[in-house]
């Protein structure tokens, strides 16, 4: 019998956390450009508002902390 939780967090349907790292890993080595500037460039033009970049900041300050980056 399947056992839940390991599909549930180690990637069963493809969206547990090692999938997770695998994609950013992928992200990161395709991502061109000043993160900053295209943070800001996102801010600037309306495609994201300043209360997700707060949300995702804060997302990224757990997984720094969770991953001791």
């Amino acid at each position: 019998m399947p056992n839940p939780f390991y599909n549930r967090f180690n990637g069963g349907n493809g969206s547990g956390p090692m999938n997770l790292i695998q994609r950013f890993k992928q992200f990161k080595e395709n991502f061109q450009g000043d993160p900053q500037q295209q943070v800001q460039n996102l801010l600037n033009s309306g495609q994201m508002t300043q209360e997700q970049f707060n949300n995702l900041s804060n997302m990224a300050a757990q997984f720094k902390e969770m991953f001791k980056l």
